[in-house]
């Protein structure tokens, strides 16, 4: 144990990290063992952990076989001996529910823009992201692209043939179309509680980035009708567009939504199902699509016909 320490702390001070921009010298990452009370997590990083099925069978396969994969992080500026996280977080707790003093990490010597940038790359490829993981990630990997000198806005419409090849390129590293990624980032101009319907399900891409244009005290009244609803009431897709399209006309009050909200979408129309053989018993013969819809048909108009009949009859 002590040659251990011996080593590791003469690797961290063998280590300098300049920011001296005519250095051209490129520190080559390195292996270290490092202690859990020495890595701090990143900064506003966009990636949840949470407790669910995959963290259970995470934290067993460490307690099996130990950390296959070490965690990846850079020198902490202005924290002597400490290391933030730059992917791992989910190792990181398991390793803390485990009692684990300390785990294997690849130390790399990279600012904050690049460890941004590492941090998204390195987590893109997982098949369970929220869509507000997924927004944060985008728009963090947006920003310190472009504070690297690279254009990409994606919030709003390229702007030449170089601004182009950065949102391509922005794209193609996270596996999605531009336009799939300009949606997500729309996504962080959503207040909390409608972000976290997005990640429940409960609300579409489409009309969540339409409430996206919406302003945060509009964006609060439809959360107040979903809450007053129960939870059962949800603005679809062309509400969201009519809700977006008459705030920007003029002001919208909360009736206003509330009626918007509360009319009956298509998709919540009764359908009716008829049973094929259900028919044939009653028939004897089996029907083409064409020649079943005109026998409804007619078998409705003799219905009606008779409660025609019915009502007269009582009306005598």
């Amino acid at each position: 144990m002590k040659k251990e320490k011996v080593t590791e702390k003469v690797e961290k001070e063998n280590d300098v990290i300049t920011n001296d921009k005519t250095d051209t010298t490129v520190q080559k990452a390195k292996s270290l063992i490092i202690k859990l009370e020495d890595l701090v997590p990143f900064k506003d990083h966009p990636y949840k952990v949470i407790e669910n099925e995959s963290m259970t069978e995470l934290t067993d396969s460490i307690k099996k076989h130990g950390i296959l994969n070490p965690l990846l992080v850079r020198p902490l500026e202005g924290e002597d001996g400490k290391y933030e996280i730059i992917s791992g977080h989910r190792r990181f707790y398991a390793a803390q529910k485990l009692g684990m003093r300390k785990v294997p990490c690849t130390v790399h010597f990279i600012d904050r823009d690049a460890a941004t940038v590492m941090m998204v790359d390195s987590n893109c490829q997982r098949t369970e992201l929220l869509p507000s993981e997924k927004a944060w990630a985008y728009k963090m990997k947006m920003e310190a692209m472009s504070r690297q000198g690279k254009r990409t806005d994606l919030t709003s419409d390229p702007v030449g043939p170089k601004s182009k090849r950065s949102n391509e390129k922005l794209a193609e590293s996270v596996n999605e179309s531009v336009t799939q990624i300009k949606r997500y980032i729309r996504l962080t101009y959503l207040v909390p509680e409608l972000l976290q319907y997005v990640d429940d399900g409960k609300i579409g891409m489409r009309p969540a980035v339409e409430m996206s244009y919406l302003d945060e005290e509009v964006q609060r009244d439809i959360v107040d009708r979903i809450d007053e609803s129960g939870g059962e009431v949800f603005p679809s897709h062309a509400q969201t567009r009519r809700i977006r399209q008459q705030a920007e006309n003029g002001k919208i009050t909360y009736d206003d939504i509330t009626a918007i909200m509360d009319e009956k979408k298509p998709n919540q129309a009764p359908t009716y199902k008829v049973s094929e053989n259900m028919v044939f018993e009653i028939t004897k013969r089996r029907f083409t699509p064409q020649e079943f819809d005109e026998l409804i048909k007619k078998a409705l108009e003799c219905y009606a016909r008779e409660l025609k009949r019915q009502r007269d009859r009582d009306a005598r």
